[in-house]
């Protein structure tokens, strides 16, 4: 399992599921490939910030392998 609060295990190109903004209390999951990443720091408790290719943004929650 990749820990995604790592900003290492983040690379662009990657298939990830990410939630957003307006989607943290119900927890839905948008998958989609990472375009961007946003999070400046090494690691993050909730999970690195990242845009999608289709500009949605939102916190990483699991990687695709």
């Amino acid at each position: 399992m990749i820990d995604a609060r790592q900003r290492k295990n983040i690379e662009i190109g990657l298939f990830v599921e990410i939630v957003q903004k307006n989607h943290q209390r119900t927890g839905e999951l948008t998958q989609g490939q990472v375009s961007k990443i946003l999070t400046k720091s090494s690691n993050h408790p909730y999970g690195i910030k990242v845009q999608l290719e289709s500009g949605l943004v939102g916190r990483v929650k699991n990687v695709i392998e």
